[in-house]
Parts: C-alpha cells; sequence; structure tokens
C-alpha cells in the first residue's frame, strides 16, 4: 500500500509541474501579446483613420447623390409650367393645365383633368428636355 501511495503522490507532483509549467507558458504568451500590443502604438489611429475613410465613402456613394437627386427633383418643382408633361406618384402621366402654390390640375386624357399634390409629381422621362 506504501508503494501504491507513493506512485499516487509522484504522478500528482508531476501534473502540478505539468500544470505549473503550461501555466508559465500562458504567461509568457499574454506577455509576447501585450509587448506586441505596446509596440504598436498606432493601433488606435488606424482606427480613427479607417472609420473616417468609412464615412467619407459612404458620403460619396449615398448621401451626396441623394441629396443631388432632391435638389434637382425641387428645381423641378419650382420650374413647372403650363404644358409640362409630368407622372404623379400613382403612375399616372399627364400634362399639367394649372399650377397653384402646392397642386396641380393635371389633364390625362381628353376633357379628364385631376388635382394633385405638387410635391407627388416628377418629370416625365420621355418628354423632350429643354
Amino acid at each position: 500500500m506504501n508503494l501504491y501511495y507513493l506512485l499516487l503522490q509522484a504522478q500528482e507532483i508531476v501534473s502540478n509541474s505539468e500544470a505549473a509549467q503550461a501555466l508559465t507558458q500562458g504567461a509568457d504568451a499574454a506577455a509576447a501579446t501585450a509587448e506586441a500590443a505596446q509596440k504598436t502604438p498606432n493601433n488606435g489611429w488606424m482606427t480613427w483613420v479607417m472609420l473616417i475613410g468609412l464615412f467619407v465613402i459612404m458620403w460619396l456613394f449615398m448621401i451626396r447623390p441623394q441629396r443631388k437627386a432632391q435638389k434637382e427633383q425641387e428645381k423641378f418643382l419650382n420650374s413647372i409650367e403650363n404644358g409640362t408633361r409630368v407622372i404623379t406618384a400613382g403612375g399616372i402621366y399627364g400634362v399639367v393645365v394649372e399650377v397653384k402654390e402646392n397642386t396641380l390640375l393635371i389633364e390625362v386624357d381628353k376633357d379628364v383633368k385631376i388635382r394633385v399634390s405638387k410635391n407627388s409629381v416628377q418629370r416625365d422621362p420621355s418628354a423632350k428636355k429643354n
């Protein structure tokens, strides 16, 4: 029984030393990672550069074209006059007969006229551009 007891204790000592060695290796790896992080202090700076670059790309491809189209639509709405061919938001094609401050009277067919909000129309793409 003493021999068995000694073998168990020896095995426990070996496993404890292996665990301590693994712990030491883990601590060494963590220290190496910390050193690598300290060697690259520009990491935070690069993150800001990437974020700013992403915002610039979004502005160039999303916000800027949308604003340009919005200004063009506003310019068109302010320049509507009698005889302008338009399309309503519902897809109805017609010719403007009467222009008021917020509404338009559109002739859809011979003797068929509808009154629509000025903001619900857009330029007819098949109409000739002046």
